[in-house]
């Protein structure tokens, strides 16, 4: 089997946009709403190299930026992927993936165990419940809904209440606690967290699935990490953390320690 690589491709933004409306993928209402960019991303990258070769994947651009470089995980190499292509996608698709500027980089194939590392990772942290819960303003969350981590967190230890502020959108101390729980999870058996992981960017973000348009937490987290177990973080990095994995989440980008 091909080694796990890192790879880089370049999206044409506007293209993008212009390919969704075309085939009306990532919009939360015909023809108009949101625009949900990972679910856009999803088809095209499946229609353009194969069913799951790009994933997980994150798109990173600068404001206003009219082009965009998403990165990802994957067993193929660059030639391989350029083959699949040009063999499979169609001249619209080539509009928006920019094929002349695909670049790999191979991942290490071992882990040494006690290796520390830093982090960033945009991840949706939401838990899916096993039972009811109430929520706020006499709502109640059903068993099988995917609420934000930190709202579970807050009813769990205060039922029927909110922490100060809103606890849909508010950014505090508390929250980037939760998330670093949260994440601790995800990363058992393969790394441990360093204490202090950061919360650089949180928002909300109404998905666009089958069956509905899910909202919920659209969160950055950055810190170090110490590897534990070497073959359950090459499988992390393979696979992704966390949910909504397929759709521009879940991807652990690696950085020195300490930055």
């Amino acid at each position: 089997m091909t080694d796990l690589h890192m790879i880089r491709l370049s999206i044409d933004l506007p293209e993008l946009s212009r390919w969704a409306a075309d085939r009306n993928l990532g919009w939360t209402a015909p023809r108009g709403g949101d625009f949900d960019e990972g679910r856009a991303l999803h088809h095209l990258l499946t229609e353009t190299f194969g069913q799951a070769r790009l994933q997980p994947f994150r798109l990173i651009a600068t404001p206003q930026a009219r082009r965009g470089h998403l990165y990802a995980y994957c067993r193929a190499t660059a030639a391989e992927l350029t083959d699949e292509a040009q063999a499979i996608a169609l001249p619209e698709h080539l509009k928006v993936c920019l094929l002349g500027d695909l670049a790999e980089k191979p991942m290490p194939a071992e882990w040494r165990v006690g290796r520390r590392m830093g982090f960033e990772t945009r991840v949706r942290p939401v838990r899916r419940l096993l039972r009811p819960l109430a929520g706020p303003d006499g709502h109640t969350f059903e068993k099988g809904d995917e609420v934000d981590a930190f709202l579970v967190d807050t009813l769990r230890h205060t039922p029927g209440s909110t922490p100060e502020g809103d606890a849909q959108t508010a950014t505090t101390p508390e929250r980037e606690a939760v998330y670093g729980t949260w994440l601790g999870e995800r990363l058992a058996g393969a790394a441990d967290l360093s204490p202090g992981i950061r919360l650089t960017r949180f928002s909300r973000h109404r998905a666009v699935r089958k069956g509905g348009t899910p909202e919920g937490p659209d969160a950055v987290l950055q810190g170090d990490l110490t590897i534990t177990g070497p073959e359950a973080f090459q499988r992390l990095l393979e696979k992704g953390v966390g949910r909504h994995r397929a759709y521009g989440f879940g991807m652990m980008m690696l950085r020195p320690a300490g930055r």
